[in-house]
């Protein structure tokens, strides 16, 4: 097996063969639903040299090992993670926030229930929050949370931690700026932005392969699932718009990303604009 190593000593490139590029795609098809195609073994022996060098690994057949061997799962998340990384930004797929600030919020009486599902390092969830904050009625006196969910340790640390360099803000409004971001300096003499109270007590954030056993048990009155499903195979996004629909309440909204559609699967969800369908 070819192994390249740099000056330094470490391990830079590892040889993918296509019998441990098989075992990495049906690893990640049978324990997360995920569809790797073939093409992708650059992006793959790219990604996951990363995690080699890091885990002091000399080879992919000693780290596949690692992972199978893992009790705590962990690392095959982080195997996820590097492999399926999506930009994310506040803000991002602007209408979707417009539609649920002028077509849903202003119909939700009560408890309010939103659900983040693969919210990667917390843009989304934070978004959400800032929008329930100024676009539900007497929301400090009602019951309003945002579950936010995903696989990925890593991300939900940073999201949890509420930080963000302050060059990822150019998106959020001023105004929404002042009243839910202050500004402060990292470790490393950066400007970085840090969430508000207001923002945190409203979001729960929680580990969950989406291919395992959900613990809620909704209903939910907004589900978005944006450039998630782009990872799964048509029979894993089959069940899961299947197990979304169960989650929400009658007129509840469901959301994909804007390169993403419903169309080749079965489903009950009645189509309202592009990325948006409610049940």
């Amino acid at each position: 097996m070819a192994v390249t190593e740099s000056p330094t000593g470490f391990l830079s490139e590892c040889e993918l063969t296509a019998g441990q590029f098989s075992r990495i795609t049906r690893m990640l098809h049978e324990h997360a639903g995920i569809r790797m195609r073939e093409g992708k073994e650059g992006l793959v022996r790219a990604r996951l040299t990363k995690r080699l060098r890091k885990l002091q690994l000399p080879d992919f057949d000693a780290y596949l090992t690692f992972v199978e061997r893992d009790p705590t799962r962990r690392e095959f998340a982080e195997m996820i993670d590097v492999l399926t990384t999506n930009k994310t930004s506040f803000l991002r797929e602007a209408s979707h926030f417009d539609f649920l600030r002028s077509e849903v919020f202003p119909n939700l009486a009560g408890t309010v229930r939103i659900w983040s599902a693969g919210c990667s390092s917390g843009e989304e969830p934070y978004t959400l929050a800032m929008l329930c904050n100024e676009g539900i009625r007497d929301i400090a006196s009602r019951d309003v949370r945002i579950l936010a969910t995903d696989i990925s340790h890593r991300v939900l640390a940073q999201a949890k931690a509420g930080v963000y360099p302050a060059e990822q803000m150019n998106d959020v409004p001023d105004a929404w700026m002042q009243k839910y971001w202050s500004q402060k300096q990292d470790t490393a003499g950066r400007t970085v932005c840090e969430a508000d109270r207001s923002l945190r007590k409203l979001v729960q954030f929680a580990k969950l392969n989406l291919m395992e056993r959900w613990p809620m048990q909704g209903p939910f009155d907004a589900i978005l699932c944006r450039n998630v499903m782009i990872y799964f195979d048509k029979a894993t996004q089959q069940q899961l718009v299947e197990r979304y629909w169960a989650l929400l309440r009658p007129g509840g909204h469901f959301f994909v990303g804007h390169s993403e559609s419903l169309t080749g699967l079965t489903h009950r969800f009645r189509y309202v604009q592009p990325a948006v369908y409610v049940k």
